[in-house]
């Protein structure tokens, strides 16, 4: 695989200006070129299903990180979009036996992938580099004094494009996230059910917080496409995805396959997000927060956490929360706002909600409770509703768009038609 790895191979005026404004820079709240994942799949009790966990049966773990930087390429007279550097890593923790044979299929695939051996533990490829270590205690659970399973042994497959700078703290920030431990999923209360927003205007001003919901009505790809991609979940059925096996052992992950064998048809499928999401536009809900925003009901920045970017391309500031590096990320609650509006996000995994009710704010939902997977209309609840909380099932546009013309706020028509 050659880098720069073209993402999008021309863009126009309009694009480049959408790039500079705001994916460039250091000025931001994040470096909004980096797109950067992680997943940390253990076997727990308290995640049986998914894992495989039983009293026989126990003590896998798998840590998949990936780190990408994007950039313009001006080598061509039509400046493209490109992957200019890369960063995956994958460790993974079983008994010993699955590790020898997996560690052999490293090899054969490394030599079938044409990867050219540089030392004892680094193969070189095009503008990659790729290290393979095995551990019988690895190093990280002997910093953090976490007992190795007896029988069990573990092997790193890291691969990082020749000069890229990946920091110490970026390179432990998933084991940050594995020592954080299982998040406990909330217990629901008793919300109530309305049919619009109507009565949000007996707490204005008010404050946003967003999840995907909004991102897939412009046609940016769910999670759960990010989970196929780097084979966190075993997709096997017609079944709601939290249901879906981890991916632990080591014969059923084929992310180090693919990148082995083939990088450049794989990274393909590794850039799609941001190249969706960069060319994602605005929809009629974001234009319509946006005037919600400039009629002063709607105050302080979007609490974020997509990487899309679709709020802040509206006109709105993002205050982004799926951070990494802080399990809890502090929130900017503005003084004057009584309620938090939150739109198509299952779960209150930064506690984004439970501070705002700490703060005397009443919340309100916008969600339709349920998604489409398989060609097949599916529930998915929300997860931590309380007692006191409203929501109101149904799309993001429609509802948004209605609560502006109950506040009496003028969404322009091109806009509203978004």
């Amino acid at each position: 695989m050659f880098l720069p790895y073209p993402v999008i191979e021309q863009l126009d005026d309009t694009q480049v200006a959408t790039w500079e404004k705001h994916f460039a820079g250091a000025e931001h709240e994040r470096p909004r070129a980096i797109e950067e994942g992680i997943w940390r799949r253990t076997q727990d009790p308290a995640n049986a299903v998914q894992s495989g966990w039983s009293e026989d049966e126990q003590g896998r773990r798998r840590i998949v990180h990936y780190r990408y930087r994007f950039d313009l390429d001006y080598t061509f007279p039509v400046p493209r979009l490109v992957l200019s550097d890369l960063y995956l890593y994958a460790s993974v923790l079983a008994p010993k036996a699955e590790i020898g044979e997996y560690r052999d299929h490293v090899c054969s695939w490394l030599a079938e992938g044409g990867w050219r051996q540089v030392d004892d533990a680094m193969w070189s490829k095009g503008d990659l580099r790729v290290t393979v270590t095995p551990y019988d205690t690895h190093p990280q659970d002997e910093r953090a004094s976490r007992e190795t399973p007896p029988g069990f042994c573990s092997l790193d497959v890291v691969f990082v494009s020749e000069d890229f700078a990946v920091t110490r703290n970026v390179r432990q920030m998933p084991w940050n996230v594995l020592a954080g431990g299982i998040r406990i999923k909330d217990e629901r209360g008793n919300p109530t059910y309305t049919d619009d927003l109507s009565e949000l205007k007996n707490y204005l001003p008010f404050q946003v917080e967003i999840g995907c919901g909004t991102s897939v009505e412009a046609g940016v790809p769910p999670l759960h496409f990010l989970h196929q991609a780097y084979r966190v979940t075993e997709r096997t059925d017609n079944v709601m995805k939290q249901t879906h096996p981890f991916v632990l052992s080591p014969q059923k992950d084929t992310l180090v396959r693919e990148m082995l064998l083939d990088a450049t048809a794989k990274a393909d499928e590794l850039v799609t997000m941001f190249r969706v999401s960069f060319l994602a536009e605005p929809t009629a809900a974001h234009h319509a927060l946006k005037a919600l925003h400039d009629a002063g009901v709607f105050v302080g920045p979007v609490m974020q956490h997509n990487f899309d970017l679709l709020a802040a391309r509206a006109g709105l500031a993002e205050h982004f929360v799926r951070r990494y590096d802080q399990k809890i990320p502090p929130v900017p609650f503005h003084p004057d706002a009584k309620a938090l509006l939150v739109v198509g996000l299952h779960a209150d995994r930064r506690s984004v909600q439970k501070r705002a009710r700490e703060r005397g704010m009443k919340v309100f939902y916008i969600d339709t409770e349920g998604l489409e997977e398989f060609g097949t209309y599916m529930p998915y609840p929300l997860e931590g509703p309380q007692d006191g909380d409203v929501i109101v099932k149904a799309e993001a546009i429609p509802t948004l768009i209605e609560l502006c013309h109950q506040l009496g706020v003028t969404v322009p028509v091109a806009q509203a038609a978004a």
